[in-house]
């Protein structure tokens, strides 16, 4: 990884939760090819350690992140990173849950990272929006796929046809957004709710978000035994046995991962 890649994203282990910060704040953390590296390989390295339960994606100073560094892209950068996509995160995602805490703002790329997690955390005031049209561009990094799963279907044409943001007060209404802090709190709101998530099992969680999000397109007919294929073999897990038994002893579980 290069030094500009290390400068443009921060990572911090705090116990089973990886902190990633976008760390571009002069530039309102916009994404250029060092930040989609950055973010791709620290959910490289989520997924692969064992010790870690889950992401939290932030961004320095006063906003999340304002999309693509325009810049950048007509210098000739292209701000993907391998099979991940733009950013490194909107066509794969890590398999373990991620967070967003959303300070200030996250609009056009911005927002598409943000809901590209499972769960987003932002402060009272932030605006949220995809304001490509006004640029003559169309968000396509999972904006008009994902916005009309989480908001009302004319919610999301609205936003995506006007490019006018809502803030997240509003998004926190619509369902949007787990939860709302203060302004400045959004990370620390986060860090809560990760904390509501770390002591559960890692194969439950990683089975229960893989079929909340493959789900979406199975058809009904076919949704018990696709689900089957994969909560099965979490089923017959030495974690699944360990639950049931730490719960009939009244102690904490000791999860192993398989």
């Amino acid at each position: 990884m290069s030094d500009q890649t290390q400068s443009a994203v921060l990572t911090e282990r705090r116990d089973k939760v990886l902190v990633i910060t976008i760390n571009r704040p002069e530039q309102r953390n916009a994404v250029n090819a060092a930040v989609a590296e950055g973010i791709g390989r620290a959910l490289d390295a989520l997924d692969s350690d064992d010790a870690l339960a889950i992401g939290i994606i932030t961004g320095a100073g006063k906003g999340f992140c304002a999309g693509m560094d325009l810049k950048a892209f007509v210098a000739g950068e292209r701000p993907w990173y391998a099979d991940r996509g733009f950013a490194g995160i909107t066509q794969r995602p890590a398999a373990k849950p991620l967070i967003a805490a959303v300070e200030g703002f996250a609009v056009a790329g911005g927002l598409e990272v943000a809901i590209a997690c499972d769960l987003i955390v932002a402060s009272k005031g932030a605006k949220l929006g995809i304001p490509e049209v006004k640029r003559s561009l169309v968000a396509a990094g999972g904006g008009l796929l994902r916005l009309p799963q989480l908001l009302p279907r004319a919610v999301a044409f609205e936003l995506a046809l006007t490019g006018d943001p809502i803030v997240a007060e509003r998004a926190y209404e619509l369902g949007m957004i787990n939860r709302l802090t203060e302004p400045g709190g959004a990370l620390d709101g986060a860090l809560e709710l990760a904390a509501r998530i770390t002591p559960n099992a890692p194969l439950g969680l990683a089975g229960s978000k893989r079929i909340l999000n493959e789900s979406l397109d199975w058809p009904v007919n076919e949704f018990f035994e696709r689900q089957q294929a994969i909560s099965g073999p979490i089923f017959d897990s030495e974690d699944a046995r360990e639950g049931a038994t730490a719960f009939a002893e009244r102690r904490d579980p000791v999860w192993r991962g398989h």
